[in-house]
Order: structure tokens, then C-alpha cells, then sequence
């Protein structure tokens, strides 16, 4: 969104772990986009290989971990739909931490600002962010090659999240690799519709699936404006058929900017790339006023 003066407002980052008390920890998990996403048919083992540039950026759930006497693990939950306490993420990772060992317990509260449902790897990296921090709470010294293997027993996307600011994931998405990319801004768009992610998949399964060759890293190493046309991902289409209205959110942004508009992970977010604060204003400006209440403007997150 913009300020009265004209200027761009972007969401800035915040620390992973900020210690409030001796026994509370507030957690930031921010949200990912994909920049280019391929994906292969389904494999054997139910699982679609796929080859994907993501990035995090400065769209952050926040969690307040606070150690418990009683070794017990007591979760809540507000803001953004978050649905059965029992299944979330943040929940079973504290679990999944705390199976076989003696723990002190914790009070987890989960702030969501992440949108279910929008391809941004909100739950993932909630769980991501509990495991690290209650690996500091709970003074475990468990180190990141244990981590990330709980991550992936979790969920494909959770490790990536304990992994380096912008990455090519490779897999089922367990496979990380640091990847540079140039500092960019985003304009994303959450549209009030959540797509499912096996609804998504099952409709790419009926598509005749060509995999694109991957972009060569080295060209993200530029401006977005270089690179941003040739991006990719081969899931929207799918997507755009199981959700027909988000189709036309994205055929209505698209034709009122110039910048290519892009959809991040099974969807539903939105997003533009821009080289600078001037050209996110411009497609800030895009689109009527009614729109800027589903509109952010990110940049890549730093860690």
C-alpha cells in the first residue's frame, strides 16, 4: 500500500527469534513465493518431482513460544483461518520435537497473517519456526541436519524454510540448494479465495505434462526486469481450473499492468516483481482503489 505522501510501503523484515522474557520467545515465520515452479508427473511413490526458485519475503506469521513447567504442549491459534488446532503444523512439529524426549512443555500462540490456501508456505513455515525455536527454548543443541529431517517427515515444503533466504528445491522439495537473487519488491495480491493443493495436482495429472528446462540460476542475479517475462509455473493453469474466479482475478490484473503477473505455488497469491520502490507504486496504482486492501508490497526476506 502507499503512504499519503506517495511512498511506497514495504513490509519490512523481522527478527527470527526475538527473546521477550527469560522463558519467551517470539518466532517470525515468513511467507515464500515461488519465482519459477516446474513440475513433473507423478511418481510412483504418490509424490511430483518438481524444480522450483523460491524466495522468502517480509510476509511473517508470528508465534510466541513460552516454556511451561507441567511438560505439557498447549496451542492456539488467531487471525487468518487456521483450522482444526489438532492438525495444525506448528502443533505437530512441537509434537514431533518433544516425542522422546523430556521437555518442560510450551504455551504455542500462533498470530496469522498468512493467508490459508495461497501458495505462500504459511503452515510450513509455521512448523519450520517452532522447530527452530523450541530447539532454543528447550535448550535441545539438536543440529540443522536433525532439524531439516524432522522438517521433512512434517511436509515437502517445511525444510526449505530452515534454509536460506531464496533457494532451488529440487524433489519433492526436500532437495535445497542456495540460490543468489537480486534484491527485488514485490506487489502480491491475496484474492479471498483458497485453493486446494490436492485439488490443484489432480487437475495437473489430467493436463498432458511437457517439464520446462529450468532458467539458469545466474540470470536471477539481475534485475526481476531481465528475467521476470521468462518465469514459469506450470501448475497455473490447473489451478485456474479448479477456481475459476481467481482465472479472472488474474486475466483483471493482468490486463491492468504492464509487468508479467505471477502465481505463487498451487495458489492462490498473486504477484508482481519490481526493480524498485517507482515501479511498485505504479502497479499499486493499477487496478482501481477497491483492490488495495488485497494488495502488499514485500521484498525478499533476509534470512
Amino acid at each position: 500500500m502507499t503512504t499519503e505522501a506517495g511512498r511506497v510501503d514495504v513490509l519490512q523484515p523481522q527478527p527470527q527469534i526475538r527473546q521477550l522474557q527469560a522463558n519467551h520467545l517470539r518466532l517470525a515465520a515468513p511467507a515464500k513465493i515461488n519465482l519459477n515452479l516446474l513440475v513433473g508427473p507423478r511418481r510412483g511413490d504418490g509424490y511430483h518431482p518438481i524444480d522450483s526458485y523460491v524466495a522468502k519475503i517480509t510476509l511473517y506469521d508470528l508465534i510466541d513460544i513460552r516454556r511451561r513447567r507441567d511438560g505439557a504442549i498447549v496451542f492456539s491459534c488467531q487471525g487468518a483461518d487456521c483450522g482444526d488446532d489438532d492438525a495444525n503444523l506448528a502443533l505437530l512439529a512441537a509434537r514431533a520435537l518433544a516425542e522422546g524426549r523430556s521437555v518442560p512443555g510450551v504455551d504455542i500462540s500462533l498470530q496469522k497473517s498468512i493467508p490459508p490456501g495461497s501458495g505462500l508456505g504459511g503452515a510450513s513455515s509455521d512448523a519450520a519456526a517452532v522447530l527452530n525455536g523450541l530447539n532454543t527454548l528447550w535448550e535441545l543443541s539438536l543440529p540443522p541436519e536433525a532439524l531439516a529431517e524432522l522438517a521433512g517427515s512434517l511436509g515437502s515444503d517445511v525444510p526449505l524454510f530452515l534454509g536460506p533466504p531464496a533457494s532451488r528445491i529440487t524433489g519433492r522439495g526436500e532437495q535445497i540448494q542456495p540460490i543468489p537473487v537480486h534484491p527485488f519488491l514485490a506487489v502480491m495480491h491475496l484474492p479471498a479465495v483458497a485453493c486446494n493443493t490436492g485439488d490443484v495436482y489432480a487437475a495437473y495429472d489430467r493436463d498432458q505434462i511437457t517439464v520446462d528446462q529450468q532458467l539458469d540460476a545466474a540470470l536471477l542475479q539481475q534485475a526481476p526486469s531481465a528475467w521476470r517475462d521468462r518465469l514459469r509455473n506450470q501448475l497455473a493453469p490447473a489451478s485456474f481450473r479448479t477456481r475459476p474466479q481467481l482465472a479472472d482475478i488474474w486475466d483483471a490484473f493482468s490486463r491492468s499492468v504492464p509487468q508479467p503477473v505471477c502465481l505463487t505455488g498451487s495458489g492462490s497469491g498473486l504477484f508482481v516483481l519490481c526493480d524498485d520502490p517507482s515501479e511498485a507504486r505504479a502497479v499499486l496504482a493499477c487496478g482501481g482503489e477497491n483492490l488495495l486492501d488485497r494488495r502488499i508490497v514485500v521484498q525478499q526476506n533476509p534470512w
